[in-house]
């Protein structure tokens, strides 16, 4: 079963979305900042916003067309839809909200598929309880079983985890792989988390001001971008302007120096000739720190600075160290105590040369 998407909508005078993708079994995963176009990907396939033109179509049948007219309803496109929201009946018990597109079975038939999914995502405790009486994870599992249990030929689901802790994800993210792997339809999954795209994803399609950015495994798409844009969506906190100083072709490296600095990045040989400018993009939490001068390294940069700035986010410790220019580094708690990292401390920082990304600046 494969899901073809070639569709084009103007949402405002400056944003047009305009993309051409097809979904096979699997995760798909459309990934992108909010207002990049993912949203509105899922609502053009599921019929709940008309396309300007373009062409939907799951396994060669379309169910839009601009060019023959053809427009099927939401309702008969055989699509589950997962809301951001849920939208679950408040009213009605879990047993009721997931069997309630079931109208058109017996009684016996829609409990007992009811029954099925349940199973599937441990629901069976909380079906005579209503929304408000259970939890969050639970109502997410809800909202996904209600979608699955009408067996549908391809699923929707818009940044269904968002609102969830990690432990309860984990446990959802391994329910609905499960699911799939049984019945291996196409899955567009919406999601700005990185953790998600690598937890569920078999593709990701990247997505930036309405266009496709990056296409390809988590691996590639997340850990090599191509240009600027990607490269910060993917997670690469700093971004440097950046001259080529001398290529090293034998050892496979560059040396450049950072624009306005002293300061001298090895990076991974690129076809930028010598004297020309490039732009670098490292992760935060692929820079090491050490409070004494390192020695005996395979890193290749290694450069003395100042920490001008230490937050505490969750299980995180951001740090700017200032080496000429700032940069961003991110280390555990625990790191930082032993350490005894603190504002205004000497540290070293310490980059491999194949954690440098030479990237455009598009």
């Amino acid at each position: 079963m494969t899901l073809s998407v070639n569709l084009r909508k103007r949402l405002t005078p400056s944003f047009a979305l305009s993309v051409q993708f097809s979904a096979l079994p699997g995760v798909t995963i459309l990934f992108g900042a909010s207002g990049s176009g993912k949203t509105t990907i899922l609502r053009c396939v599921a019929g709940l916003l008309r396309p300007d033109e373009g062409k939907v179509a799951i396994e060669g049948g379309a169910v839009f067309d601009s060019d023959t007219g053809t427009n099927i309803a939401p309702n008969k496109r055989g699509f589950g839809y997962v809301f951001q929201d849920l939208a679950l009946f408040p009213h009605l018990t879990a047993e009721q909200n997931i069997g309630y597109g079931l109208f058109a079975l017996g009684p016996e038939e829609r409990r007992a598929r009811v029954l099925r999914i349940a199973a599937a995502f441990h629901l069976e405790p909380v079906l005579g309880r209503r929304p408000a009486e259970i939890s969050g994870g639970q109502r997410q599992r809800v909202g996904l079983a209600r979608s699955l249990v009408t067996d549908p030929r391809a699923l929707l689901l818009d940044e269904p985890l968002s609102a969830l802790d990690h432990h309860t994800q984990s446990r959802i993210i391994e329910d609905l792989r499960l699911w799939n792997a049984a019945r291996r339809i196409p899955v567009l999954y919406v999601t700005h988390s990185q953790r998600e795209v690598f937890a569920l994803g078999d593709r990701v399609i990247a997505l930036h001001d309405g266009v496709i950015a990056a296409d390809g495994s988590p691996e590639t798409v997340m850990n090599a971008p191509e240009t600027e844009a990607m490269a910060s969506l993917a997670g690469f906190d700093n971004v440097f302007d950046a001259r080529v100083e001398q290529r090293l072709e034998s050892a496979g490296v560059m040396r450049s120096r950072i624009a306005g600095t002293q300061v001298e990045l090895e990076v991974p040989l690129g076809v930028a000739r010598e004297g020309s400018a490039i732009r670098v993009a490292i992760r935060a939490g692929d820079i090491m720190l050490a409070t004494e001068q390192p020695r005996g390294l395979s890193a290749r940069n290694v450069m003395p600075g100042r920490i001008v700035a230490l937050v505490t986010e969750r299980s995180q410790v951001k740090l700017t160290v200032d080496v000429g220019i700032g940069i961003h580094a991110a280390v555990t708690p625990t790191a930082r105590d032993t350490l005894g990292l603190r504002t205004g401390e000497t540290v070293w920082v310490i980059i491999k040369t194949h954690s440098c990304r030479v990237v455009s600046a598009l």
